[in-house]
């Protein structure tokens, strides 16, 4: 197809290349169409510039259009930067490629050379380099364009609006694009979407709740905001309720909506509507797509499933780093260090360098079935071989990793010696390990420092009395349930989920209240009792729960 467009208009007589382009333009313009590569582009171009084509700004446009589509961008802003007379809509087209890569700058500096030019930025300059804002979260800059959209009148344009609204929830002054939103005079779908998106990225999930129920009209963006919002405040029993709610009305979901539901069922282990995601994902032929193939894994391993993480792991033909570090870590959730270990060695075979999170999730493996010269060789090795500078995040797995193979010293020494000031993970991991090994020095150490980092983290006090109670000194585990309540230190009730015909079921110690509770207790009981007669014996029982139906 390239090849017969070109010879078609280079067979042109001269003087039909001489005279108004028309004839030309529409082959020129398919032959954009069907470029897919740099020589295409390269090509195009050299038959643009003798017949002066490249001067056209309409058919400049294109040429610029297509060089961003096909990753091209720095090649037609060179293009660009040779016009003569470039018009409005050039410069538009200009700034919008550039907004779309890591151009950003460029493009708010184009957008200063419009008005030095002498021309009047319209609907479409402030949308675009507002986008280039938001990427470099240059809040002052935008609040000078916010002015320049004033001052030319279009700060009432819905797409202005829209886009200013957009700027100031990204930068985080969601108050500001409140305050536009309830300005607006005229509102469509893409102008509440921002401000729901708004309150999702700043986490203020009920706000984004309250006005998608108001929405007069709504689309997959604007269930996928609220979803996404509910996900990403952990509150994941929600984000299942309008991922439901969004099946019911016929309204098919996008990759993100299906990215942030499979995160909820994988923080609540419902594994019945995450394998409905995976039968959609494959019936709309979507197993290409690299990240919801990476959250299948998470949520098959976090559901208890770990052969069919693996399934789709082994089935997938490209992998990412996250896709390598995901079925890493999910071998050692499940207690499989070894396996962990093993696809790492895969992983390097297939020349995929590891990042810091996979050193984090190769480190927990190793703590988890108790390689503790493994993971020092791994600690160090990714500061040698891969020149990747540990984190305190590192150094919380390998204090795990020593504190649960009994190396104490050799956990406080690494914490004396850390660049970092401990936090409360890792000092919880050596509270954690004073209780497994019996160290009442250690647990009163990590103790102090615990309650100056989380003073009202009752789950400190609670692993300290444990210790206490395992020594049998009775009248210190008194003496710290007496701090606690002079310290108005609460302890948080347990929690547990289960998920049963497509509903999941929270349950929360403290109270009796669902109508079946008789018969819940009573299989929790018999439990209780066949455990004892296997010889095991808790060390205290969580007592009755809450039942709470989602």
């Amino acid at each position: 197809m390239i090849r017969s467009v070109y010879r078609r208009l280079s067979s042109s007589s001269l003087k039909e290349k001489l005279q108004v382009y028309k004839p030309i333009e529409p082959d020129l313009v398919s032959l954009l169409d069907h470029s897919s590569n740099f020589k295409h582009i390269n090509q195009t171009h050299g038959f643009m510039v003798p017949r002066g084509l490249d001067q056209d700004n309409l058919l400049l446009s294109k040429f610029i259009d297509t060089c961003s589509v096909l990753g091209f961008i720095d090649y037609g802003y060179s293009v660009f930067s040779h016009k003569t007379q470039p018009d409005i809509y050039l410069y538009n087209t200009m700034i919008k490629a550039l907004s779309k890569t890591d151009f950003s700058e460029e493009a708010i500096l184009l957008y200063k050379r419009i008005q030095i030019m002498g021309f009047r930025p319209d609907t479409y300059s402030f949308p675009f380099v507002l986008k280039s804002v938001v990427h470099l979260s240059a809040f002052g800059v935008g609040k000078q364009i916010h002015c320049h959209a004033i001052r030319t009148g279009l700060n009432s344009d819905v797409h202005v609006a829209t886009a200013l609204i957009q700027m100031y929830s990204s930068c985080g002054v969601i108050s500001d694009a409140r305050s536009l939103f309830d300005g607006m005079d005229l509102r469509d779908v893409a102008s509440w979407n921002a401000m729901v998106s708004g309150y999702a990225k700043v986490g203020d999930a009920n706000s984004a709740r309250e006005l998608f129920e108001r929405m007069p009209d709504r689309n997959v963006i604007s269930w996928t905001a609220v979803i996404a919002g509910y996900a990403q405040v952990n509150r994941p029993s929600e984000a299942i309720e309008i991922f439901r709610r969004m099946q019911l009305e016929d309204m098919e979901p996008d990759e993100i909506a299906m990215l942030a539901a499979l995160s909820a069922c994988a923080h609540l282990g419902a594994l019945e509507l995450g394998e409905w995601i995976h039968n959609y994902i494959d019936r709309l032929g979507l197993q290409r797509i690299v990240p919801l193939n990476n959250a299948l894994i998470d949520m098959y391993a976090k559901s208890g499933d770990i052969r069919k993480a693996l399934d789709v792991f082994e089935n997938m033909k490209h992998r990412s780093v996250i896709t390598w570090t995901t079925m890493i870590a999910s071998l050692a959730l499940h207690g499989l260090g070894r396996e962990a270990l093993q696809m790492f060695s895969r992983m390097e075979k297939a020349r995929i360098k590891p990042n810091e999170v996979t050193f984090i999730a190769i480190l927990s493996a190793c703590s988890h079935v108790g390689l503790v010269d493994a993971g020092q060789w791994h600690f160090n090795n990714m500061r040698s071989h891969y020149q990747i500078m540990p984190k305190i995040e590192h150094y919380g797995c390998m204090v795990d990793l020593l504190g649960r193979g009994g190396y104490l010293e050799e956990a406080r020494e690494l914490v004396r010696e850390m660049p970092f000031e401990a936090n409360e993970a890792i000092w919880g991991s050596l509270l954690a390990a004073s209780r497994i090994h019996g160290d009442l020095e250690l647990g009163e150490c990590a103790l102090r420092h615990l309650i100056e980092l989380e003073p009202h983290n009752s789950g400190n006090y609670t692993l300290l009395s444990n210790i206490y109670a395992a020594l049998g000194r009775w009248n210190q585990v008194g003496m710290v349930r007496k701090e606690m309540r002079d310290k108005g230190v609460k302890k948080i009730p347990g929690g547990s989920s289960i998920e049963m015909n497509n509903r999941v079921h929270d349950f929360v110690a403290g109270d009796k209240s669902h109508p079946e509770s008789g018969r819940i207790y009573e299989v929790l009981y018999q439990i209780n009792w066949q455990l004892k007669m296997a010889g095991y014996f808790p060390k205290e029982f969580a007592g009755p729960v809450e039942y709470v139906e989602q």
